[in-house]
């Protein structure tokens, strides 16, 4: 069987996120920066001090103890002390990293402690968050969500550096639960609708949303999901396209191809068992719908994952 919770933990299930943490940065005195676009996201926080995000194409940011940032998918950026220090490239700086820790001036108790990590995904599915991030996620200590925020940021900055048994899954697994809190707080943010991760907000849409996720293989109907969201089918389908972008059946058929590919590529299921789990009572039935959605039959798909998963080894 195929497992489905809620839309934020298939997602994310979906995505396989691979996580490197720090190495973390201390640094006194004058300094700045400037790191490379990379792909997906990246998550830090302070744990004392200021300084400066400046991110190509928006107003600087002035980071202070106690917030936390995400980045999805964002242009070259710069960290610094102040706004007129001369940056140079952090790979290079980052390459002299020792015990997890890269260090900038003489060590003192005042000094800057930046803690943060890079997120990776599934190529393939990495746009299902990656496109409804903006650039900037920024959470201060003082917001509703800031203070766990930062207790998770302490944690994160604790297992940095020690060698401890099972420090990188608990980095690892530390990250993904920062990524988690992250994504509630730009859910509760931004009054922009924000596709299915904004719509877990709304009691009625979100209802709606959880009843899909939690049992992909029922044969829902318009009806139904809008009996769930307690409004009129006509009511409901105009509020779910408005904020999640489409309509609710498009929504649910592509989320069942979404996770049709990944078992698919992970080659877990028959494909006559995929056809039962996402909701088809036949097996053509559900290859004509993961063509029309996919580009291929799911037997083409597979095989195609097969080669290059074998040409690669």
């Amino acid at each position: 069987m195929l497992g489905f919770r809620d839309p934020m933990a298939d997602a994310i299930g979906l995505l396989r996120p691979r996580t490197v943490v720090g190495p973390s940065l201390r640094a006194t005195g004058e300094w700045a920066l400037r790191f490379d676009t990379f792909l997906h996201v990246r998550i830090g926080g302070l744990v004392r001090g200021t300084c400066w995000l400046i991110l190509d194409g928006h107003e600087p940011v002035l980071l202070q103890e106690g917030d936390t940032f995400m980045l999805g998918d964002p242009p070259p950026y710069v960290l610094a002390s102040t706004l007129d220090a001369r940056p140079r490239p952090a790979e290079q700086v980052w390459a002299g990293a020792e015990d997890g820790f890269v260090r900038i001036g003489p060590e003192s108790e005042d000094d800057l402690y930046l803690c943060a990590g890079h997120i990776a995904f599934d190529d393939s599915n990495a746009a299902l968050l990656t496109d409804l991030l903006p650039p900037l996620v920024l959470v201060r200590a003082g917001d509703p969500h800031g203070a766990r925020l930062a207790q998770l940021i302490d944690l994160l900055a604790n297992e940095v550096g020690v060698a401890a048994a099972g420090g990188p899954l608990v980095q690892n697994h530390l990250a993904q639960i920062l990524l988690v809190h992250m994504l509630r707080a730009h859910a509760s943010q931004t009054d922009w609708p924000c596709g299915w991760l904004g719509a877990l907000n709304d009691d009625d849409i979100g209802a709606a949303l959880r009843a899909m996720h939690a049992d992909m293989a029922h044969p829902w109907t318009l009806k139904e999901l809008a009996e769930i969201s307690n409004m009129s089918r006509s009511a409901f389908a105009h509020a779910f396209k408005g904020h999640v972008g489409i309509p609710p059946l498009e929504y649910l058929i592509q989320w069942r191809m979404n996770l049709a590919r990944d078992a698919l590529a992970r080659d877990t299921l028959s494909i006559s068992e995929l056809a039962r789990a996402t909701g088809y009572q036949s097996e053509s039935a559900f290859s004509t719908a993961f063509r029309r959605v996919a580009g291929s039959s799911p037997a083409k798909f597979r095989a195609e994952v097969r080669r290059s998963v074998a040409h690669a080894g």
